[in-house]
């Protein structure tokens, strides 16, 4: 079963961008963590990583005749992307959100998700490991 993971904006500086709450990895670091838990799951993965909110949508709109479920980490947009969430019920798929922050303990501005309604489930405050517990769960899903 194939999985698509798609990484949103400013994820393509990890390891660089503060560090304290986004961790040390690198975003190749974290797909290649992402890969081997998929290949121990019997999961087909591929990651994506997109600083536009069209095309994030985009890439919901294809996941779906492609992939059985998707996990997403919308970043920022999962604040306001009302589109993204929109595009997430669209699909018809299993989604996971995942934000490596704690987002409940951060900002106001980023204590609601309303993308976080259109997925099946929400993993966040554990650093790159929301990752694996995501594909986790959706093999558990996908397996039903």
């Amino acid at each position: 079963m194939r999985v698509l993971v798609l990484h949103g904006p400013n994820l393509n500086l990890l390891g660089e961008r503060d560090p304290s709450l986004y961790g040390s990895r690198t975003l190749d670091e974290v797909n290649e963590l992402i890969s081997a838990e998929a290949r121990s799951l019997g999961l087909d993965v591929c990651c994506e990583q997109y600083n536009g909110e069209g095309a994030i949508i985009d890439a919901l709109h294809g996941a779906r005749k492609q992939y059985a479920a998707v996990v997403i980490n919308p970043g920022a947009y999962a604040h306001y992307s009302y589109a993204i969430a929109d595009a997430i019920t669209a699909i018809g798929i299993p989604v996971i959100e995942v934000h490596l922050s704690n987002i409940a303990a951060r900002e106001a501005f980023r204590r609601k998700s309303v993308t976080a309604s259109a997925c099946r489930g929400v993993v966040s405050g554990v650093g790159t490991a929301g990752y694996v517990l995501a594909l986790r769960a959706l093999a558990g899903i996908l397996e039903k």
